[in-house]
Formats: structure tokens, sequence, C-alpha cells
């Protein structure tokens, strides 16, 4: 079986494998989602006891996505729009009544009722005792206040943008749900059992966008809101009484405001923790506070916050020093007093945390020892690449040749210059699993040149944001700076043969490289690429260009439209390797 079959078949080889991780906060169950076979995609749920080190099937599914109850002792999933609850102690599995179809079910955190959005926009809430109950919405999706309807408890498009995959959250006790209302514009409101209700107040005018909800045990919810050019924001707790906010702490960046995952949140303390960049004293790093206080050391770059450990032990992945490199990090002395130092656990993979039990990847610890793996079916990758890594330019931008396995030196080799999903991606890093396609490109004949140029998270703040308004005219000058400075070390990179490869914005990025540095790059391949930044999700297009009205020579620069159709460049909506192989054969001819 060649490479694109099998990459068809296995979704990318990660059939099989654990995910969806989720732990009790008691730490004694470990939930998760596991295909049956390596050439399944759909998954069933399944439960581990820690304690007993036994894995059992709790649903055959497909369960596409679950939630559970502060413990994990009751889960929740849709499947075709009918609910289930799953008692996760003893395995019963019972069908729940509603009124119309569940999606996104999550339990209270006492696992007595679940609530649960319908296709119509509705919040609703089925009891334990048969009941189902609407908590909000208008059912037939319009009302007299909103005749192009309403959408509770459903994430608006700039909260998915911002990562926040959720749209309603349940109070520590089970008594309230803290709920987005979305029609044109976001609020939040916080909605009583028995049918009370308050609005929450922030200037929603000025911060319009809603990126981040937290409620644990540790207080009163935090929300993160932004202003639309995201170079301001405000960590806000919200007085559940009143809906009341205060302001915690204030983020702000002359070019955008980038919060770190998983923050905010409480700390065992009482503190609450948020993300920010530390810019003077030499220190350019990603970090994270609380109270105005640095609890991480300033040379690890947070990429996001995954818990807490009993012992007050932040547990993060972030990156030190190579940013080619992503790891699990257990951060001490943080929060107990004293200096902060971070302890490196394993390469960074999917992670969970709950009570004094931490997952990674397979690996089930406790007490910072493996008690158990999860068993995973996946496929082996079904290449070994070696990418050779380096540091160029005066930049020192992160680059990296992959040599065709049969390579002799001496023998000159076109070039794949590839872009990979655009700007916020790496490309340069030492995950097997982001070689798989380079490495048959690299079969096929090619020496594969990828570059993280400016704009790319990984390395500092000040790299990561120095495209601001000139996203374009950076990211191809460092590609392209990057790629004549590797043939001083690599001469059978042959110059007079490069394409560009990239999907979405990377596929931009390949079609600006043809059409406006064709003497560099003679013909390229773009998946599915962002011809207008227009067309792109308003919070994306402005954090790099700002508004369309206040720019609109920004957005023309930008734009690939009016160079099309261009007779070197493949435009294409599949992955369709062979079919583009042979395009890039026939240009470098």
């Amino acid at each position: 079986m060649d490479f694109p079959d099998l990459a068809r078949r296995t979704g990318g080889f990660r059939h099989g494998a654990p995910h969806d991780v989720m732990v009790g906060g008691d730490g004694a169950r470990v939930v998760f989602l596991r295909s049956a076979g390596r050439f399944e995609a759909a998954a069933s749920l399944w439960v581990l006891s820690v304690t007993a080190g036994v894995e059992q099937q709790v649903a055959p599914g497909p369960v596409e996505r679950y939630g559970v109850d502060r413990d994990a002792t009751v889960a929740a999933y849709a499947i075709d729009g009918r609910l289930f609850r799953a008692d996760l102690r003893t395995g019963d599995v019972t069908a729940m009544h509603t009124e119309a179809p569940a999606i996104d079910p999550h339990p209270d955190p006492a696992g007595a009722s679940i609530g649960y959005t319908t296709p119509d926009g509705c919040l609703r809430i089925a009891g334990p005792d048969g009941s189902d109950e609407l908590l909000a919405g208008e059912p037939g999706d319009s009302s007299w206040r909103d005749p192009g309807g309403v959408r509770w408890g459903v994430t608006d498009p700039a909260g998915l943008e911002f990562g926040r995959r959720r749209g309603w959250w349940w109070s520590p006790d089970g008594a309230q749900v803290l709920a987005s209302r979305t029609a044109g514009s976001i609020s939040l409101h916080l909605l009583d059992l028995d049918g009370g209700w308050v609005d929450v107040h922030w200037d929603r005018e000025t911060y319009p966008y809603l990126v981040d909800v937290h409620w644990g045990d540790g207080g009163n919810p935090l929300i993160t809101v932004l202003r639309r050019l995201q170079q301001h924001g405000l960590v806000l707790s919200v007085d559940p009484r009143t809906g009341e906010t205060q302001v915690h702490a204030e983020l702000a960046d002359a070019r955008w405001v980038e919060p770190v995952a998983g923050t905010p949140r409480h700390l065992p303390d009482g503190r609450v923790l948020v993300g920010g960049e530390l810019a003077h004293d030499g220190f350019d790093a990603r970090c994270l506070f609380a109270d105005g206080s640095l609890l991480t050391p300033p040379g690890l770059y947070v990429r996001r916050v995954i818990g807490v450990l009993p012992g007050a032990e932040l547990v993060v992945e972030a990156t030190e020093g190579d940013p080619a490199t992503s790891d699990i990090f257990r951060v001490r002395g943080s929060l107990g007093g004293g200096g902060a130092s971070a302890e490196r656990v394993a390469v960074a993979r999917p992670a969970a945390v709950g009570g004094d039990v931490l997952v990674i990847g397979e690996e089930v610890r406790r007490d910072n020892r493996v008690v158990h793996r999860l068993r995973s079916s996946a496929e082996p990758l079904p290449y070994s690449p070696r990418p050779i890594l380096e540091r160029v330019t005066d930049r020192r931008l992160p680059a990296s040749v992959l040599y065709p396995p049969d390579h002799v030196g001496g023998t000159r080799l076109p070039v794949l210059l590839t872009f990979g999903d655009g700007p916020g991606h790496q490309q340069v890093t030492q995950d097997p699993a982001g070689w798989q396609e380079r490495a048959w490109w690299a079969g096929s004949g090619f020496a594969v040149v990828s570059v993280d140029p400016r704009g790319t998270p990984g390395l500092a703040p000040s790299f990561e944001k120095a495209v601001h308004r000139r996203l374009a005219d950076v990211t191809l000058a460092d590609v392209l700076d990057a790629l004549r400075d590797l043939t001083g070390k690599h001469p059978d990179l042959d110059i007079g043969r490069v394409a560009a490869h990239g999907a979405g914005l990377g596929g931009w990025l390949a079609g600006l490289a043809v059409v406006r540095r064709g003497d560099e790059v003679r013909c390229g391949v773009a998946r599915d690429p962002v011809t207008d930044w227009h067309d792109l999700p308003a919070p994306l297009a402005e954090r790099y260009l700002g508004r369309a009205t206040d720019a609109p020579e920004m957005y023309a620069h930008h734009a690939l439209t009016a160079e099309l159709p261009h007779p070197a460049l493949l435009i294409t909506d599949s992955s369709d390797l062979e079919a583009e192989l042979t395009f890039v054969r026939e240009q470098l001819r």
C-alpha cells in the first residue's frame, strides 16, 4: 500500500490510539475514546480503573464527543441525537428521554443531571427523574425578539478561532449554568435551574470577543475578553449572584494579545493563573503569572496549561531552548513559594490531569511513575525520516533539509519548499508524525526544505509577532533567505529547480512564492489556498492585517486573486499526491 492510500484509510495513522482523555478529579478513573481497529475512524468509549489497572469498554459507539462529571463517575454522550448516560463505575448505560436531538452533553459535577444543546440552538437539562426541561432558547430556530434566530450554549465562530470549543458550563455545585447567547454578537448569562437568571456585565461593545471561560472548584467564573483588534484584553471574575465582573488582569500588546491555552484558572491558593509575556531585562518569553507574580522560569516558552497536581505543581506543555521540541514539564516551587523550577517529564503528547494522576499519550502516571499504559492499535508510521535541523541566516531561523533515503552525496536534487499550514504552525519539529508526507516527497526524489520564519510560535513572542501588518513580505523574505543560506551547507540543493507546497494559508504562501518570486520558485502546489483575506474569519485576518476598512491596501497587497490562474501553480482541493508529483515534475523538467 502506498503512502497516499494508507494516509486516506488511516486518517493520518492515528486511528486506534487513545484520544480525548479525561481524568476524574479524584484520580480514580481515566476516560478516553479509542477506535476498534487501526483502519476505523468510529470511536468507542472506554474507562480505566487506575487502581485495578483494568480497561473496560463502556459504549461501542460511534462516540464523537462526551462529557464527564467531576470525579468521572458518569459520562454523557450522544449518538445520532440520542442521549446516553453511562455509569463509569458499573459500566451500565442508559438511554435518556429527550424532547429534542442532543448535542454536546455534559453531566453536572455530581453526575445527576445532564445538560445538552439542540440543533435549533436551545439549552436543555435532562434530570435524573426522566424530566427534560428547556433552560434557555426559542425552539423552532427563531423568536419574535430575534427573527434571525439565537443560539444558546453553542460556540460562536469567533470563539472557535480562539480555540474555545464550548458555549456553556456547569457551576461547581450544579445549581447554575453559565451559557453564551449568540445573536449577531455574543453575551453571557447565569441561569438557575429553577428558572431565574442574571446577565454577565462587561463592556461588550469595547470587548466583543469571548476568548475563554473557566469555572472550576476554586471560585467564581473566570472569563477572558478581547478588543476587536486583539491588542488589549481583560481577565474578569464573574459574581455568580449578580453577574457583575471584576478585573483580575489586563492583557496588552502593540501587535496582538496571545492568551495561553488553559488559562485563566484558579490556583489552589486562590490566586488566578494568567498567561502573559515577559519582555524586559533581556527576557522575551511566554510565561505564567498569578496576581503579578511570575510562576514559571523565564526561559520556558509556555504553550498551554494542562492542570495542577497535588503539592501545587503546575503541569504545562512548553519549550525550553530548542524550538523544534515541545515537552511536558512539572513546574515546582512557583505555587508553594520560592523560585520556580521546571522538570521535564516527557515529550509533548495529548495530556490530562486529575487528582494525582497525569496521563501523557498512552502513559498513566502516578507519583511520577508509569502505572499503566493505555492500549493502542494505531497504525505504525510508515516512514522513519531523519531531517537535518539547522538554524540559518542572521536571524537564526529554524530550518530543515530532508534528503531521499538513498541519496548519494554529489547528486543535485530538485527542492520542494514546504509552507505547511502557514503562519502560526511550526514545521521544523522533532515529531516524526509531522514528517510523513514530506518523507513521501523525499522518497520521490526531492530534497524537502522547511523553514519556520518569523510569525511562527515556539521561539519568542517578538519573533512570532514580527509579521504584524507585513505577513507576506516578511514570511517570503525569511523563507527564501533561509533557502539561499542552506545551499552553502547543502550544495546538492539545486536552487534552479525549486517548487513550493502548502495548504490553506500555507497554500496562499506557496502561491505568492510562485507568482511574486518566480525567479526563485519555478512552480507550486496550493491545496485549498486562501486567495482573498476578506474571506477569512475576522479574528484571524485582523490579527495580522488589521481591519479591512482601515487598511484596504493591506488586504489588496496580501490577496492572490488578481494573479490567478497561473500556469506554474496547481490549485487543488484534495491531497492527491500522485497528481501533485506529476505536475511538479513536469514544471521542473
